[in-house]
């Protein structure tokens, strides 16, 4: 048999409010302070023990019920064994008439409060062992004393196993909702990070595109320098030749690098992503198609746009794409506002949509998040702005700032 606990910590003091951490304390008090006179006035009056013996014994029938609530086994062994010598001791004494022997009343009642705390508390052979004893206990008085012995050993036996097993089966059924609420959060948290990580790992793949386009051109501009040039000395020829070779090292080495993703996504997909990624000069299309799912969306598209930097037009693209699909999910037919504008120093990005129409009906009431968790790890990368959250009126907007100028030194936009 097991001698501690598997806890020291008190009967309901992890979590919950206050008062539920304090119920245990008062309930054990409310035992003892009404068990101790009444167990010392049974023993001594009903029972005609000394009434010195009979204080001592009350006080170690009933004072580790306090105790129970930290240490409810080890407030067990001090009363199991208070309550068998007190048996022993009323065993040596001539029985008045109307008791019972060898477990009195009180002994009944603040024996059961005890197995209630030790069911709360232990594991089930511990629970087993306790019970086994108690009945133990009742059988072997009934062989020492069969003339004096009756029922109630029985009636303890029976009791105390129907609230062993009650106490049990309730801590089992807390602990097995604490595991499941622990595994829910360790769930979502790997979840959330594995979002994070797949979000990562396309703007990954997309960046390898738009670095690798650019690295190509440096690579051919600098191998066919020597014959697009006439009249090159020998040391600016060899200079070209030095610069496409590392071009074309740098190239392999970021292929390398980001081989197995693209493999992975080539296999969820069937074949490798030919299409070029997209930019800011397809978002009409991208709002046609919109249009005809039944979303009305107005672009305004600035006329002075120029020529922005690959990886500005591609996040611009993708953060309106996932914004637009988030109102045909989540808000079907609602109106929306899509405009880009640049300034010397950014591109503003703002995608309003209204409150649904009353008899539209979401595609999809939760979400996974993939969206959000894209639209912020581009802005990031970018070292921009994003701001998201409903509105008033029960639309949702999204706007972003996207720098023009690079990104701060050190910062390796393939491992975002």
């Amino acid at each position: 048999m097991s001698t501690s606990s598997p806890s020291s910590d008190p009967l309901f003091g992890v979590g919950g409010p206050r008062w539920l951490r304090w119920l245990p304390y008062v309930v054990a008090f409310g035992f003892t302070a009404s068990l101790l006179p009444s167990t010392i006035v049974v023993l001594a009056n009903d029972y005609d023990m000394n009434s010195g013996l009979a204080g001592a014994l009350g006080v170690a029938q009933t004072l580790p019920l306090l105790l129970a609530v930290v240490r409810p086994l080890q407030a067990w062994g001090v009363i199991f064994a208070a309550d068998l010598g007190a048996a022993l001791a009323l065993a040596s004494i001539p029985a008045a008439q109307g008791t019972i022997w060898p477990w009195p009343p009180p002994t009944i009642v603040g024996y059961l409060a005890l197995a209630l705390a030790l069911g709360l508390r232990e594991r089930r052979r511990v629970l087993l062992a306790v019970w086994l004893a108690t009945g133990a206990a009742g059988i072997l008085f009934g062989f020492l004393r069969p003339a004096r012995s009756d029922a109630t050993w029985l009636l303890l036996f029976i009791l105390t196993g129907v609230v062993l097993l009650l106490a049990g089966a309730l801590r089992e059924r807390g602990d097995a909702r604490r595991q499941l609420a622990e595994q829910e959060t360790i769930s979502e948290a790997e979840r959330a990070r594995r979002t994070l990580l797949e979000e990562r790992t396309r703007i990954a793949r997309e960046l390898h595109d738009v670095v690798a386009h650019h690295m190509s051109v440096i690579t051919v501009q600098a191998d066919s320098a020597p014959y697009r040039l006439q009249g090159l000395p020998p040391e600016a020829a060899e200079e070209f030749g030095t610069i496409a070779a590392t071009a074309r090292e740098s190239l392999a080495e970021m292929r390398r690098l980001l081989g197995v993703l693209r493999s992975e996504e080539s296999e969820r997909q069937g074949g490798p992503e030919k299409a070029p990624q997209p930019g800011l000069d397809q978002l009409e299309r991208l709002v046609e198609g919109t249009v005809r799912a039944g979303v009305p969306v107005e672009l305004t598209l600035s006329r002075a746009l120029g020529e922005l930097p690959p990886a500005v037009g591609l996040s611009g693209y993708r953060i309106v794409q996932e914004a637009l699909s988030n109102v045909v999910r989540h808000a079907p037919g609602a109106r929306t506002r899509v405009s880009v504008t640049p300034d010397r120093t950014g591109l503003s990005v703002l995608v309003v949509n209204g409150p649904p129409p009353h008899a539209a009906e979401p595609l999809e009431t939760t979400g996974t998040g993939h969206g959000l968790v894209g639209m912020r790890e581009r802005v990031r990368l970018l070292d921009g702005t994003l701001d998201t959250g409903p509105l008033p009126d029960g639309g949702y907007r999204v706007a972003a700032r996207l720098p023009l100028t690079e990104p701060p030194t050190g910062k390796d936009p393939t491992r975002a």
